[in-house]
């Protein structure tokens, strides 16, 4: 009998995810899901989101059963013992047998036939030992090595995090990182709200933003205020970014895909101009897609050589980065990223950001942000553009922040954001949103 297709479609992705470098988010949202049920489709959420997760530990689980080094594993047979073992160990609700009996019949499945019995005693030795090397659900630990390892995170990035951040801060943000974030939409009309009730979804205000709402209950996706595009689903640390830019009449957004905060500052601003620029084809026209406002110009080219016969008054660098921010819904990223990769994105931000203040009016304004908790991509980029005769000065953020309390559009009452000089942080774990980094810029008139 084959696998059952969460099992079927969680396996794709995750081959896919190893081989073609593709992303799980995305492809949870792509056609391979479609024919799946909602009950299978969540399911295939959870286990694919959950091998990515805890990636290290599970290989670490699986190397001290096997007779053979990882590395001589084919990566198909690799990804079923992945599977199962992440059944096993985190999924109780699972029956031992059809963790195992479905990863073999996926082995089988791959073409791999001869590594069935390898699989099913592997799996089968771990089913007897599951009580005694099942997970804490609470990470804690002093030591960097140590907090790297039960926390499946690469130790040269818990490193990092210790000297920048400190042990408290780096444990909230693994343990943040290690679980399901809720899911967060934007209020596009003041009827969604009761609208997602009668609809039987739960909610619970947004931690900061007016707008925003935690979904406590229910799948906002299956709803008529989701179809009709009442709501938009987007991290609140996003929709804060989006907030910061501002009011204007001319906006460019550089890279703006997948358009969250594009569509964000075009309900904020319906009468202006708003040219989003994105590089790559494909995501470019799932942006036309997504955000469908008249006032929104598309425009597939490179934000770094990027030549407007107009300038504007408020510009967007939400520049490409790490992610480190969002391993919570990224995980994949920890096993793809080095540290060296962080000296080649800081070069590629600079280059974006002196494109960006090239197109700004006298007095107008550039966000600068990135959802990353690396200094690289963050400060040491502002720092760097500003330097020598810079046309351009460092607004405090915090002055920004209080504006837009006095208006409403935030409230901060039992979370204060994390405002380091001039600039604003969002921390995974102690904010409920992924980790960004927000510079506010203003041209000199």
């Amino acid at each position: 009998m084959p696998a059952s297709p969460s099992r079927c479609v969680a396996f794709e992705i995750l081959l896919r995810v190893a081989q073609k470098h593709s992303y799980a988010s995305e492809l949870l949202h792509s056609e391979i899901c479609a024919r799946l049920s909602i009950k299978d489709r969540a399911l295939a959420t959870e286990l694919v989101m959950g091998v990515l997760r805890w990636q290290s530990v599970i290989d670490t689980t699986i190397a001290a059963t096997s007779s053979l080094p990882l590395d001589k594993i084919d990566i198909e047979v690799l990804i079923a013992l992945r599977l199962a073992t992440f059944q096993l160990l985190w999924l109780t609700r699972v029956p031992p047998s059809a963790a195992i009996n479905e990863s073999v019949e996926l082995v089988k499945g791959a073409r791999k036939r001869s590594a069935s019995s390898f699989t099913n005693a592997i799996l089968r030795k771990l089913a007897q030992s599951r009580d005694a090397i099942k997970p804490k659900s609470l990470i804690q630990a002093d030591d960097p090595s140590k907090l790297a390892a039960l926390s499946a995170h690469p130790p040269w990035l818990i490193q990092r995090w210790f000297s920048k951040y400190g042990p408290d801060l780096t444990q909230q943000i693994c343990n943040f990182d290690q679980n399901i974030p809720v899911t967060t939409i934007r209020m596009r009309h003041a009827s969604a709200e009761g609208a997602l009730q009668n609809e039987g979804v739960s909610l619970a205000p947004g931690e900061f933003l007016s707008d925003a709402r935690r979904v406590l209950d229910g799948n906002v996706t299956q709803t008529k205020a989701f179809e009709q595009k009442l709501i938009a689903i987007q991290d609140e640390g996003s929709q804060l970014v989006a907030a910061i830019v501002g009011s204007g009449s001319r906006f460019l957004d550089c890279c703006a895909a997948p358009g969250g905060k594009t569509w964000a500052i075009a309900d904020r601003n319906p009468s202006a101009i708003i040219t989003a620029v994105e590089l790559h084809a494909h995501r470019a026209r799932l942006l036309k897609e997504r955000v469908t406002a008249q006032n929104v110009q598309v425009i597939h080219a490179d934000s770094s050589t990027l030549t407007l016969d107009n300038p504007f008054d408020r510009v967007l660098v939400d520049a490409p980065c790490s992610g480190t921010g969002t391993l919570a819904r990224n995980p994949e990223i920890k096993w793809r990223l080095h540290e060296q990769d962080l000296a080649d994105l800081h070069m590629r931000q600079v280059s974006i950001l002196k494109s960006a203040m090239k197109h700004v009016v006298p007095s107008g304004r550039i966000v600068y942000a990135t959802c990353s908790l690396e200094e690289e991509e963050g400060e040491a980029v502002v720092e760097e553009v500003l330097s020598g005769d810079s046309p351009f000065r460092i607004l405090n953020i915090e002055d920004e922040i209080r504006r837009l309390k006095d208006s409403g559009e935030i409230h901060v009452e039992k979370t204060s954001l994390s405002v380091n000089g001039p600039y604003l942080r969002t921390i995974p774990g102690v904010h409920q949103c992924d980790g960004f980094f927000v510079a506010l810029l203003e041209r000199l008139s």
